[in-house]
């Protein structure tokens, strides 16, 4: 079946990536779900987007590994011949037993090989995004919580890595945004957050209500779909943006 637009969504298969799925899933749309090894919660997402008319795929693969990298791009070629929009939303560094150097493979030299194997397959006018924290994007200038100083470095390096990449995408008239987020309520993050520095997550809940996940995928959909979308969004967490 032929659809409008193609949409890749990586680490989809559960909090702002699901969302997002959801959000630009569509009748002229179909969004590839991607996972590393949750199949079952992509299944359930791709279900969800199909029980309410949208068109959807599920695609494992650990991104943080070239060659399955490569050979979820090599099916997307396959399967659909393009790509219209590519969201870089996964990411890690957090987990329990993770070795040092897995947050900048995943933040960083995933992101950048993505972009890559996706370039070829994107269209003039085609979109990337990519999905980032006010603690990892004003890294170091800001404080960040307890036991996070890698991972917002590792995201910061990812985003500079893509930033520099700016002008391909340009002669390719490929769309850029870097969409950051305060902490966003109910998600993953902001609970292992709270287990580790719950004075951080309360200071900022103190600040102003957090976003919650259905607008911090908004902003994102919004970014992967506008004809001229903005190089960088910021949802929430007003504070950071102030100069002093």
């Amino acid at each position: 079946m032929e659809h409008n637009r193609i949409v890749l969504v990586t680490g989809a298969s559960r909090g702002i990536g699901a969302e997002v799925a959801h959000q630009l899933a569509g009748p002229d749309t179909h969004v590839i779900v991607n996972y590393r090894e949750k199949a079952k919660r992509a299944d359930a997402v791709a279900d969800a987007i199909r029980s309410a008319g949208g068109h959807a795929s599920t695609l494992g693969a650990d991104i943080s590994d070239a060659a399955s990298a490569t050979a979820m791009f090599e099916e997307i070629a396959s399967r659909f011949g393009r790509l219209d929009a590519l969201v870089l939303n996964a990411s890690g560094g957090l987990e329990l037993g993770a070795d040092p150097g897995y947050a900048m493979r995943l933040n960083r030299d995933a992101q950048r090989r993505l972009a890559q194997l996706a370039m070829p397959l994107l269209p003039q006018g085609g979109h990337i995004v990519f999905v980032t924290s006010h603690q990892a994007h004003f890294y170091p200038y800001k404080a960040v919580p307890k036991g996070y100083a890698a991972v917002a470095a590792s995201k910061r390096a990812g985003e500079a890595t893509l930033h520099a990449m700016r002008p391909e995408f340009a002669r390719a008239g490929i769309h850029f945004t870097i969409v950051s987020g305060d902490m966003i309520d109910g998600t993953i993050i902001v609970r292992l957050l709270e287990r580790r520095d719950p004075e951080a997550v309360d200071t900022r809940r103190a600040h102003a209500p957090l976003p919650t996940v259905d607008e911090f995928a908004a902003a994102i959909a919004q970014a992967a779909t506008a004809p001229n979308p903005s190089g960088i969004v910021y949802v929430g967490g007003a504070d950071y943006l102030m100069t002093a």
